[in-house]
């Protein structure tokens, strides 16, 4: 393809690209095709002669899309918000233009001075402390690693990168038995087994229960094992509840072990400084993680991760071969050793994009809208002779389940509510998902869509009391 035909296809395609976008409520939410359908359209061999880039795009309509759940859709209430936004797409395609490798300063320099001075701004906005300093990782999964790790090696002196652990002992890590899935496969892969890790019990607004955690860590010490890491979560995935972090923030102090705060939804939150309650303690985390790329409208990947001591972290992952070593030496980042990736995306890029284009205000009034359409679906819930809430609503995912009159038995709740929600989805008017509180089967309904307005939540609301009420 030479470069006449790239800029006719690049408009094309960014044409496609606005389409899409303003005609997203015509698509199914949920892909509505069966497993294998797609695989079954596609050649089992690579074409051995070049294709026309028409035929490409026509199969592309033909045969990929129909197979697409659209998270952009502003009925998309599952999972978590996932957003892209004009400024963010639009900074992506200059990502995939310059191409740039930015493992280190000299590879694009803006690219890594961008990202310092982004960070720091996010830093502000969210309400962290001015000695946390930051940097972007892939996902929250790797930031979470990146700490474990970290913790592993300040608590022996760095001396497990070079010797290995064979004489350490049982090193052990806590967390609650709400945390995200990440945290157990963190323990897996830093070696620490996932039976050393302690799932800590929660309390009736699914939080972690500090006197539990202080209890766990004390029955380890008498076994001579070694706390090395605390993980509370600000947000947890199923019903976004906020672990008390002061509390547990003195107990890492007491016994001198890591605290890691996961916010990896509910940072973006923190944008509004009425919901600063949450990191109530932060002075006593040594790392905070959360995705732009989930919330605050910026396209997958880009997670922020802070820590307060960066010398840690460096000495960490540090490694310099020969090929990478340059002057400029110590006066400027070489990100590739603040975590496990040596090459890394412009990633800073669409950040900037995305607070340049909203400004602080403007991602703000966002947010407390989203907040705002969440507390009032909250209350039609709440009011509902058939429907129940099933946990504290702080922020924008609503927990809650078809019960109507006259029915208690759990098991039979749960099939009822497993039922209304598939044959939700597959009406392609809405996208949810599920959890399990107590054992209960959980509807979950997440505002946070970047489109999503009142009249998707309402009609989302309607169509709910309506298919329940079809349920024989």
């Amino acid at each position: 393809m030479d470069l006449h035909e790239f800029r006719r296809y690049a408009h094309e395609i960014v044409d496609w690209m606005a389409d899409y976008l303003e005609n997203i409520e015509k698509y199914p939410v949920m892909a509505q095709v069966r497993p294998k359908e797609i695989m079954n359209q596609l050649p089992p061999d690579p074409p051995q002669k070049s294709e026309s880039f028409e035929q490409i795009l026509a199969d592309f309509e033909k045969v990929i899309l129909p197979g697409v759940t659209h998270w952009q859709h502003p009925s998309f209430f599952a999972y978590f918000p996932a957003n892209s936004s004009p400024p963010s797409v639009l900074a992506e395609m200059l990502t995939a233009t310059l191409g740039a490798q930015c493992m280190i300063w000299q590879t694009s320099p803006a690219a890594t001075e961008l990202e310092e001075r982004v960070l720091s701004w996010l830093g502000k906005m969210i309400g962290l402390p001015p000695d946390f300093v930051g940097v972007i990782q892939d996902t929250a999964s790797t930031a979470t690693l990146c700490s474990i790790l970290t913790a592993r090696e300040k608590a022996f002196n760095y001396s497990i990168n070079a010797k290995g652990m064979n004489d350490k002992g049982i090193l052990t890590t806590y967390c609650s038995t709400e945390t995200h899935s990440s945290i157990e496969k963190s323990v897996k892969i830093a070696g620490l087994g996932k039976e050393y890790l302690r799932k800590i019990p929660v309390d009736e607004n699914y939080a972690m229960i500090p006197e539990e955690l202080e209890a766990a860590i004390e029955s380890d010490l008498s076994k001579g094992y070694h706390p090395i890491c605390i993980i509370a979560t600000l947000g947890t995935t199923s019903s976004t509840a906020i672990d008390p972090l002061r509390k547990i923030g003195e107990i890492c102090a007491k016994y001198n072990v890591w605290l890691h705060v996961d916010a990896a939804l509910a940072g973006t939150a923190l944008l509004l400084p009425e919901l600063r309650w949450m990191i109530d303690g932060i002075e006593y985390a040594d790392s905070f993680v959360f995705n732009p790329h989930k919330w605050m409208f910026t396209n997958f990947d880009c997670s922020a991760y802070f820590v307060k001591d960066p010398g840690a972290l460096i000495q960490t992952f540090e490694i310099l071969p020969e090929y990478l070593k340059t002057k400029e030496g110590d006066r400027v980042n070489n990100y590739r050793d603040w975590g496990i990736q040596l090459g890394r995306r412009f990633r800073a890029l669409k950040l900037w994009f995305v607070i340049r284009h909203y400004g602080v205000e403007g991602l703000q009034q966002k947010v407390r809208e989203h907040i705002r359409m969440a507390k009032d679906l909250t209350k039609k819930i709440e009011e509902s002779e058939d429907f129940e809430l099933l946990a504290p609503v702080p922020l924008n995912t609503i927990c809650f389940r078809y019960k109507p009159p006259g029915i208690d038995d759990t098991e039979q709740l749960n099939h009822m509510n497993e039922k209304l929600l598939e044959r939700l989805n597959r009406t392609g008017k809405l996208y949810m998902t599920h959890t399990k509180l107590n054992g209960v089967y959980t509807l979950r309904f997440v505002i946070g869509q970047t489109y999503v307005k009142p009249r998707h939540v309402e009609q989302g609301w309607q169509l709910i009391k309506e298919t329940a009420k079809s349920l024989d």
